[in-house]
């Protein structure tokens, strides 16, 4: 399979991962309302909750990211390099121009949020700029135009946001149970009201986790396309390799980060996750694996190419 044909693949995967992560919202809704009394109200609330988030996200989803993420917009006259960078892998890949934010913080990062390439933006954190050479900045630029022009964005803002939520709603439930309430709405309700609250109970601790698998079904997969595309339009591996390298050797920690925006990252903004965590609900891909893949990129870019046989 062609890397065009894994990018399609990933797109019409993604509107199906939104309808499942959308579903296990409403439906853990709906269980949440059975149990507390609330009947088939629940799921009306839940579904109108999803269908606000989705709203929400959707239109203004890349706003609260870089709200959240305290990214300033900056002009060309003020980083001048910066958005040269920018304009040059726009024109590569075909975008139109995306909007372009600093965030200040020492610690070498970046990421792209929106919708679609037209409502697209590009964040870097004053790290990056003030630790990468123009090659290496070159590199992330091109990986994260990558995630625009694949729609990566899109889904990476809306089933995060998602996610949030079913994790906000069943926090809610598991602590309103611990603390009483389903006694007080169970007392009269006989053994359906208990085999609702038990079914109830179990989706509050595995929808969370069900969702957050859909959210990493392919993000890791995604960031192995996003290097590939932006090694296309540089022509030059080395140079994103060389800037994952120094983010992975860096030792500073990106303070506006957090566990909703992290995977948001062209690298693992949290160090400690990336130390420690490894497996299943790893967010990325192993950042020196990346680098191998780039590495043996560049050097079969750089052998020989056979000369075509006599006729």
């Amino acid at each position: 399979m062609t890397m065009y044909e894994e990018i399609s693949k990933n797109k019409h995967l993604s509107y199906f991962l939104i309808v499942i992560v959308t579903a296990l919202l409403v439906l853990l809704g709906g269980a949440i309302g059975m149990a507390t009394g609330l009947g088939w109200f629940g799921l009306v609330i839940a579904a109108a909750v999803a269908l606000t988030l989705g709203l929400t996200s959707f239109y203004r989803g890349d706003r609260i990211v870089l709200a959240t993420s305290r990214a300033r917009q900056v002009t060309h006259d003020e980083e001048p390099q910066l958005f040269n960078v920018v304009e040059e892998m726009s024109i590569a890949s075909g975008n139109p121009m995306p909007a372009v934010y600093i965030i200040n913080d020492p610690a070498p990062n970046a990421f792209a949020t929106g919708r679609d390439p037209e409502h697209s933006s590009i964040a870097v954190t004053q790290g990056l700029l003030d630790k990468m050479n123009r090659e290496e900045l070159q590199g992330v630029i091109a990986h994260e135009m990558s995630h625009v022009r694949n729609y990566d964005i899109l889904f990476a803002t809306l089933v995060g946001i998602m996610v949030g939520a079913i994790a906000l709603m069943a926090d809610f439930f598991l602590r309103w149970t611990i603390f009483g309430g389903s006694r007080r709405s169970n007392d009269n309700s006989g053994m359906l009201g208990i085999i609702l609250l038990v079914v109830a109970l179990v989706l509050a601790v595995l929808a969370p986790i069900a969702a957050r698998m859909v959210q990493l079904a392919i993000s890791r997969k995604r960031e192995y396309l996003a290097d590939a595309s932006g090694v296309e339009l540089t022509r030059n591996p080395n140079g994103l390799a060389n800037a994952l390298q120094k983010i992975a050797d860096d030792d500073e920690v990106l303070v506006e980060a957090n566990r909703a925006t992290a995977h948001l990252y062209i690298a693992q903004p949290i160090k400690k996750f990336e130390e420690k965590k490894r497996g299943l609900f790893d967010t990325h891909p192993p950042i020196q694996e990346r680098i191998r893949i780039l590495r043996e990129m560049a050097h079969q870019a750089s052998e020989p190419q056979a000369a075509p046989a006599a006729e």
